[in-house]
C-alpha cells in the first residue's frame, strides 16, 4: 500500500477518535494555533494535519490528497512525497500567523495538499484526475479559486491565505524536481485559459442555441 494512502486511513481513524472522545480537549492539545506554538506545543505542527473539523471537512481533504498524492508517489517515491507533505504542513502553519491571530486554530491537511498540488503541477499536469480534468488544470483552479477568495476577503472556516501559503512552499519542490517545469507551467496555464473559454463562452453558446 502506498504511504499516502496510510496517512489517508490515519486521518479518518484521528477523525473518528476525536468525535467519539472530547473534541475540545483534542482541539486545545493537538491543533496548532500561534498560542499553542508559543506554549511549546511544537507537535501541534504535525497533529494538526490530521484533525479535520466535520465530515465534509475530511472527504474533500481525502479526496484531493488521494489524487495529488499518489500521482505524486507515483513519480516521486514515498520518500520525497511524504517530505513534501510534512513539510508542507510544518512550514504553512506558522507562517499562516501572518495572515491569522494568535488564537486561531488551524487543522487539516488542505494546506499540505496544496503544496502537494503545486508540485503535480510542475511535474505531471497531464494525468487524468478522478473528475476527469487534468490534474495540472485542477492544482491552478484550485489555487486561482483560493487567490480570488483572498483578493475579495471572503470569511468563514476557510483558511484560504493558508492554502495559498501551502501551495507557495510546493512551488520550490516542483522547480527542482521537474526537468521540465516551465514546459508543465504553461500546459497547466494554458489548460485554465481553454477551460475559462469553454465555461464562459462556448457553453453557453450551446446551451443559447439549443433553445
Amino acid at each position: 500500500m502506498r504511504k499516502v494512502n496510510l496517512i489517508i486511513i490515519t486521518c479518518i481513524l484521528v477523525f473518528l477518535f476525536s468525535w467519539l472522545s472530547n473534541p475540545d480537549v483534542i482541539l486545545e492539545y493537538l491543533a496548532f494555533s500561534g498560542d499553542n506554538l508559543l506554549n511549546g506545543r511544537a507537535w501541534t505542527l504535525v497533529t494538526s494535519l490530521f484533525l479535520h473539523a466535520d465530515i465534509l471537512h475530511l472527504a474533500g481533504n481525502m479526496l484531493f490528497l488521494y489524487i495529488f498524492g499518489n500521482t505524486l508517489e507515483e513519480e516521486l517515491g514515498a520518500t520525497k512525497t511524504l517530505g513534501i507533505f510534512f513539510t508542507g504542513g510544518i512550514l504553512t502553519f506558522p507562517l499562516s500567523l501572518l495572515f491569522y491571530d494568535l488564537g486561531t486554530l488551524l487543522i487539516g491537511a488542505s494546506a499540505t495538499i496544496f503544496t502537494l498540488a503545486a508540485v503535480v503541477m510542475l511535474i505531471k499536469p497531464l494525468k487524468l484526475s478522478l473528475f476527469f480534468l487534468p490534474q495540472g488544470l485542477l492544482a491552478i483552479l484550485y489555487f486561482v479559486y483560493n487567490a480570488l477568495a483572498v483578493y475579495y476577503g471572503s470569511e468563514g472556516n476557510v483558511a484560504y491565505a493558508t492554502h495559498i501559503i501551502g501551495f507557495s512552499v510546493g512551488i520550490p519542490f516542483g522547480l527542482a524536481w521537474s526537468k521540465n517545469w516551465l514546459k508543465n507551467l504553461l500546459i497547466s496555464i494554458t489548460l485554465l485559459i481553454a477551460y475559462i473559454i469553454i465555461v464562459s463562452v462556448l457553453i453557453p453558446l450551446f446551451l443559447n442555441a439549443i433553445t
